[in-house]
């Protein structure tokens, strides 16, 4: 991954199948709840609410975005865009917080999508020029193998982990609830729950 990419101030790193089991998962409860069918979420929508939620300032940021995925979750099933090999590889889009690059990576069948997560992750971490991470693990997988790499990690002037479930102890990184934006990326209004 180094050779390939040279990193950006502020790096999203993404497990794409956790994320769309999430988006789906909720999708399908609030529907329900709110009495409508909900359109699949907008994944520019929920890279912006990741940035603001891990403190990326209004402005002209660099964004990467580094998607990691398996043969199993190619395409997003919850997401538009959805297939992480032709429309969320290689390109970018420009908002009111910056440029956004968008990268997807599939581990060869010498490692698993978890090895390639963990692994990525260590070297974001170790990149200099990489000032804010944002990380969103699959908690039920190996969410709990992320701490211990991030409390080893210095130099770093904000890291934040997403997820649905609050870890256990304090680390060395901010905890942000990974529901809210992707209720927001549903298009689900505060005033409709």
């Amino acid at each position: 991954m180094t050779n390939e990419i040279k990193f950006a101030d502020t790096v999203i790193l993404m497990d794409a199948a956790y994320m769309d089991r999430v988006a789906g998962d909720l999708s399908k409860h609030f529907g329900e709840v709110v009495g409508r069918k909900l359109p699949k979420a907008d994944l520019p929508l929920l890279l912006e609410c990741l940035s603001l939620d891990g403190g990326i300032p209004l402005g002209e940021n660099a964004i990467q975005v580094l998607f990691i995925y398996d043969k199993e979750s190619k395409k997003m099933n919850a997401f538009q865009p959805a297939d992480l090999g032709k429309e969320l590889n290689n390109v970018a889009f420009k908002s009111q917080l910056g440029e956004f690059a968008l990268y997807s990576f599939e581990p060869s069948d010498m490692a698993t999508r978890e090895e390639l997560f963990l692994e990525s992750l260590k070297v974001v971490a170790d990149a200099k020029e990489v000032k804010r991470m944002i990380i969103v693990p699959s908690e039920e997988e190996y969410g709990e193998k992320v701490p211990a790499i991030l409390n080893k990690v210095d130099g770093k002037e904000k890291m934040t982990v997403f997820g649905m479930n609050p870890p256990a102890e304090e680390g060395s990184y901010k905890w942000e609830m990974l529901g809210f934006g992707v209720l927001q990326s549903l298009g689900i209004k505060a005033d409709e729950l």
